[in-house]
C-alpha cells in the first residue's frame, strides 16, 4: 500500500505563513527601534478605531498590529488545514496536527502579550516575553513548513550513522538552546532590562558553538549535500549577524556623520534583530535535518555510513 504523501498546498501555505511571520518580526523591530511602542495608548483598537491616522509612530505601531492580525488569520487557516488533510501514518498525523494547534496558541498568546506591553507601559519583562515568543512562533511555523515538505517524507529510513563524540545531535541541541538564550539576552537588552555585557558574552558562546557544529557537519558527513549546505548556511548567517551587531553598536556612537543618522541606526538595528531570528530558525531546522538523516552509532539496520574524511 502506498504511503500517503504530505499535501503540497499545505506546505506552500506554511512557507507563506513563515515568510509573513518574518515580515511581522521586521515590523516589530521597527516599532522598538523607532521608540513607537506607546504611540498608540489603547488596545486592541488604536485610538478607538481600526483605521487611525497613519502618521508618526502610529504608522509603525498600528502597522505592526495589522500584520500581526493577518499572521493570526494565516495561523488559524494553517491549524485547521493540517487537522483536516494531514493523512500520513498515525504518529506523524497526531503530532503534526497538534504542532499546528501549538502555533495557533502561540500567536494568540503573542497578541495578548503585545496588548499587555501597551497596558503595562512597556514593562521590560512583558516586552521581552513578547519579543521572545515571536521568535518561538517563527521557529514553529518554519518547522511545520519542513515537516510538510516532500523532502522530509522522502528521507524516511535513509539513516546515516554518527560514530563521533559528542554526537551531532548533542551539538545541535546545545547550539539551539544557546541561540535561544542569546535571543532572550538580546530582547532584554533592547527593552532595557540590563546592560550589554551578558549579550556580548552570549554572542561569543553562540559563535563558538555554531562554528563547532558547522565544522562537525563538514568533517563527519562530507558526502551529504544537505548537511554541507547547512554548515555553509550557519557560517554565513553567524558571520553576517556579527557584522550587523558591530555595525549597529557603531551606529549609536559614530553615525552622526551621516545625513540621516537615526535612519542608519534604525536600519542596522532592525537588520541585526531579524538576522538573530534567522539564526535561531536556521539552527532549529539544521537540528531537525540532523535528526532526520543521522542515527547514533548504536543504530542497527538501514543505516548508511558516511564517508570518512581526511580531516578526522
Amino acid at each position: 500500500m502506498t504511503t500517503p504523501r504530505p499535501n503540497r498546498n499545505v506546505h506552500r501555505f506554511a512557507v507563506f505563513t513563515a515568510a509573513c511571520t518574518f515580515l511581522l518580526l521586521v515590523a516589530g523591530a521597527l516599532v522598538t527601534s523607532n521608540d513607537a511602542g506607546l504611540s498608540v495608548p489603547d488596545w486592541p483598537l488604536s485610538y478607538g478605531s481600526l483605521t487611525p491616522p497613519m502618521v508618526g509612530g502610529i504608522f509603525y505601531e498600528h502597522g505592526h498590529r495589522m500584520i500581526a492580525s493577518f499572521v493570526g488569520l494565516l495561523s488559524i487557516v494553517l491549524a485547521v488545514w493540517l487537522w483536516r488533510v494531514e493523512s500520513r501514518r498515525p504518529p506523524t498525523k497526531r503530532w503534526l496536527r497538534w504542532l499546528g494547534v501549538a502555533a495557533l496558541g502561540a500567536i494568540i498568546a503573542q497578541g495578548l502579550l503585545g496588548g499587555l506591553t501597551v497596558l503595562f507601559f512597556l514593562r521590560p519583562s512583558v516586552s521581552s516575553a513578547h519579543a521572545i515568543l515571536a521568535q518561538l512562533f517563527f521557529a514553529t511555523v518554519a518547522s511545520i513548513a519542513l515537516f510538510t515538505s516532500a523532502w522530509w517524507e522522502q528521507k524516511t529510513g535513509l539513516w546515516l550513522r554518527d560514530f563521533r563524540s559528542p554526537s551531532i545531535h548533542t551539538l545541535v541541541l546545545i547550539t539551539v538552546a544557546a541561540v535561544f538564550v542569546q535571543l532572550i539576552l538580546g530582547a532584554a537588552l533592547r527593552h532595557k532590562a540590563f546592560g550589554i555585557i551578558p549579550h556580548l558574552a552570549g554572542a561569543v558562546v553562540v559563535t563558538g558553538l555554531i562554528f563547532l557544529v558547522a565544522g562537525a557537519l563538514r568533517r563527519r558527513f562530507p558526502g551529504v549535500p544537505e548537511l554541507r549546505l547547512a554548515a555553509r548556511g550557519l557560517h554565513s548567517l553567524i558571520g553576517l549577524q556579527l557584522l550587523l551587531g558591530a555595525a549597529a553598536w557603531w551606529s549609536r556612537s559614530y553615525a552622526s556623520s551621516f545625513p540621516q543618522p537615526i535612519a542608519v541606526m534604525v536600519a542596522l538595528t532592525v537588520a541585526h534583530v531579524v538576522m538573530g531570528a534567522l539564526v535561531l530558525v536556521s539552527s532549529v531546522l539544521v537540528a531537525l535535518v540532523c535528526y532526520r538523516l543521522v542515527r547514533p552509532a548504536g543504530a542497527l539496520l538501514g543505516s548508511v555510513e558516511p564517508r570518512p574524511s581526511a580531516a578526522d
